[in-house]
């Protein structure tokens, strides 16, 4: 069945090194639509990604050794993102877990979800580690280690159509689970009460592509997990959720059912201390704090301004990437929550332009035309990148959140807001610690003892993570840009002596 588009070319472009093939699949992407999938990606995607074949019976894990970590290929599990490096929250997890009990880490992903517990009975792997729910059934066959996130089974239908009200009207109507998920249980315990409920069980990728499915009128309704629908929605937008069925499930990693209890004790031991710290909370951030935030309608208005509008800046915000380093879509996803591109807005307030700076920080920033959207966009990356630079302690990518928040709010205000999340025994450098903090400015007595006073910190909060879901789509459906400075590094350092280098300046 056709793949998510978008999802496929996340996955897919970091595999494509030879620079003709991303072009013809970037050629491929430009002619088809979002809801129709060329089949030379089909092809290509056979041959693409970090996906091994299983390997035999693993040895047993010794101290030190190699751990063998199944997995599969998900937005919300293992990926490789747009500049070809690993990511996902599984990934992150077992990175860190592996680095502190001092093992290797390999990862076997496989091609489909409902091949990761299959594999695992078969003795392929120490450890699954792909989003998988803590449920009766499974608990018969395998050891699970500590939850660390709780999802619930959504009801997905396209909200163009009708919407289901209860389990009933899903009688009679296609409704698509991808094999091996939570849902299939659940729905076989209510069709013991229910006999004619019906479901259609799909050897998906993802639930990103039972997502496409229900976007495309393949399926009126899918069961899925509400996490994996979160981001699905982003390169949906006509998905819905209609109600959630059953309780709500832990996700956790599972292990043979004779594990080594050595490595259940390890595995309690790294996720209480995770769990204690707060680091946990802040990977789940990552990954999933800035979803839920833009109702379907905005989602549509801008899939609808990157195929209209952004053609006409792309090249402005890709050389704002030369001039800053910062990656040219989460400039362009800052432009949009903005203006939406509008290169003439003017706020009530004074700022102007693509990038709605103020008069004063433009001038900063160089910037003498506040409405020519080249000059707007270059000044408006330079003031960001000054931002960042100005929060060194912090980490990314809480650094650039953080920057975010203070392009919003002021450097100013940003700082008194630091200075409470001090005074409240808050690590100022983390952002998921900044967003409780930020809306306190607008209260009373905070405001009356910072340096700065009042600011409407939560607008800073929602524009930031706002600009953290039009970047995390950006990054899927427009290929990276490579600086033109490193392209012309090699020429530059091969140059005969006393011979001028080229020029780097833009046009």
């Amino acid at each position: 069945m056709p793949l998510s588009l978008t999802l496929l070319l996340s996955v897919l472009l970091p595999c494509l090194v030879v620079p003709s093939l991303r072009s013809l699949v970037w050629t491929a992407f430009a002619h088809a639509t979002m809801r129709a999938l060329p089949l030379l990606l089909l092809a290509a995607l056979a041959g693409c990604g970090e996906a091994e074949p299983p390997a035999k019976v693993v040895p047993p894990l010794v101290e030190g050794g190699e751990l063998v970590v199944l997995t599969h290929q998900s937005a919300t599990t293992f990926y490789l993102d747009s500049e070809g490096r690993h990511s996902g929250l599984e990934y992150e997890l077992v990175s860190r877990f592996a680095a502190e009990a001092g093992y290797k880490v390999r990862f076997i992903a496989l091609p489909q979800f409902s091949a990761v517990l299959p594999a695992l009975a078969k003795g392929q792997g120490h450890i699954a580690a792909a989003g998988l729910s803590i449920t009766p059934e499974a608990a018969k066959h395998f050891t699970f280690g500590p939850s660390y996130q709780e999802v619930s089974l959504e009801v997905i239908y396209d909200t163009e159509g009708l919407r289901p009200r209860s389990i009933n009207d899903l009688v009679g109507k296609r409704v698509d689970v991808l094999a091996g998920s939570l849902a299939i249980p659940e729905l076989q315990r209510i069709q013991a009460k229910l006999p004619t409920l019906a479901w259609n069980e799909v050897l998906a990728r993802d639930t990103e592509e039972i997502a496409g499915r229900v976007a495309g009128r393949q399926a009126q309704f899918a069961v899925a997990e509400s996490h994996a629908v979160d981001v699905a929605r982003n390169f949906h937008p006509s998905i819905g959720t209609a109600f959630a069925i059953g309780q709500p499930r832990k996700l956790a990693w599972a292990l043979p059912k004779n594990a080594d209890p050595e490595l259940v004790k390890k595995l309690e031991a790294f996720f209480g201390r995770i769990r204690s710290d707060a680091t946990l909370t802040r990977l789940i951030d990552r990954y999933y704090g800035h979803l839920q935030r833009l109702t379907d309608a905005h989602m549509a208005h801008f899939m609808s301004r990157v195929r209209s509008v952004l053609p006409l800046y792309r090249k402005h915000f890709q050389d704002a990437q030369d001039l800053t380093g910062i990656d040219w879509r989460l400039i362009a996803a800052l432009g949009f929550q903005e203006s939406h591109w509008d290169p003439a807005a003017v706020s009530p307030t004074g700022v102007r332009g693509l990038m709605m700076m103020q008069d004063d920080t433009a001038a900063r920033m160089g910037v003498k035309n506040l409405l020519d959207p080249r000059e707007n966009i270059l000044g408006g990356a330079r003031y960001l990148l000054m931002l960042r630079d100005l929060l060194q302690r912090a980490q990314e990518p809480d650094r650039t959140w953080i920057a975010l928040s203070a392009y919003n709010i002021g450097f100013g205000h940003l700082e008194d807001a630091r200075a409470i999340a001090r005074s409240l025994n808050l690590d100022p450098n983390v952002w998921v610690n900044m967003k409780q903090v930020l809306p306190l400015l607008m209260r009373p007595e905070h405001s009356a003892v910072t340096r700065f006073g009042y600011a409407r910190g939560g607008e800073a909060v929602i524009l930031t993570e706002n600009v953290r879901q039009y970047y995390d789509i950006l990054q899927r459906v427009e290929a990276p840009h490579k600086p033109a400075f490193e392209s012309l590094r090699d020429e530059i350092t091969l140059l005969p002596p006393g011979q001028k280098a080229p020029s780097l300046k833009g046009p």
